[in-house]
């Protein structure tokens, strides 16, 4: 019973969140409320005994990637008249596309229902060693049979982290660089400069 009440609890948390995200006028408050619905998605997926995707959810996607989405809206200067101008201009499109996705799962849930569609079978090769936990298996599984993969997706991280560092600190001509060491080593005579302007002559420049 408990799980039950839990269960609709956390959905309807979920629901709201997520609609709240597209809805806030702020872009803050979206992101707050993005946080909300991943914390809600992980408690669901703590109900159904899947801890390892609530902790992905809580430690990737809040930890880190809506953290910088917050970073990013708090330190940018976002006119937000100009928003609305463009989320009115863009509605029409917007509304085209929620529609078409619509029918894509109105179709695709009539097809499952009508037999049209055959989903596949578990054969039992990805089984889990028995009384293994959820976070052994995935571990297993990964590190086992999918390991080379998994490998190549790291490797690929690792290398795009190491081009966007390059691409960041590369030496630009067009931009020009604060000399900490000229600064330093500056000295007080060289930073000030005493003049005598005469009457209605006015500073120099």
């Amino acid at each position: 019973m408990i799980q039950t009440i839990a269960f609709y609890l956390f959905a309807t948390l979920l629901i709201a969140a997520g609609a709240l995200t597209i809805m806030a006028r702020n872009p803050v408050h979206s992101v707050l409320w993005l946080i909300t619905a991943f914390f809600n998605a992980a408690a669901l997926m703590v109900l159904v005994g899947a801890e390892f995707i609530a902790m992905l959810l809580v430690i990737v996607y809040v930890g880190a990637v809506a953290v910088l989405f917050l970073f990013v809206v708090m330190m940018l200067d976002i006119d937000f008249a100009e928003l609305r101008a463009g989320f009115i201009r863009n509605f029409p499109l917007g509304m085209a596309l929620a529609l078409v996705l619509l029918a894509e799962l109105v179709l695709g849930f009539g097809a499952y229902r009508a037999g049209g569609l055959v989903l596949g079978t578990p054969d039992g090769s990805a089984t889990g060693a028995l009384g293994a936990s959820n976070i052994e298996a995935i571990g297993a599984l990964l590190y086992g049979r999918y390991l080379f993969l998994f490998e190549a997706a790291g490797i690929i991280l690792l290398v795009a982290m190491i081009g966007a560092i390059v691409l960041t600190h590369r030496q630009r001509s067009d931009t020009r660089r604060q000399n900490v060491a000229g600064q330093i080593s500056r000295r007080p005579e060289d930073a000030t400069r005493n003049v005598r302007p005469e009457v209605g002559q006015g500073v120099e420049l």
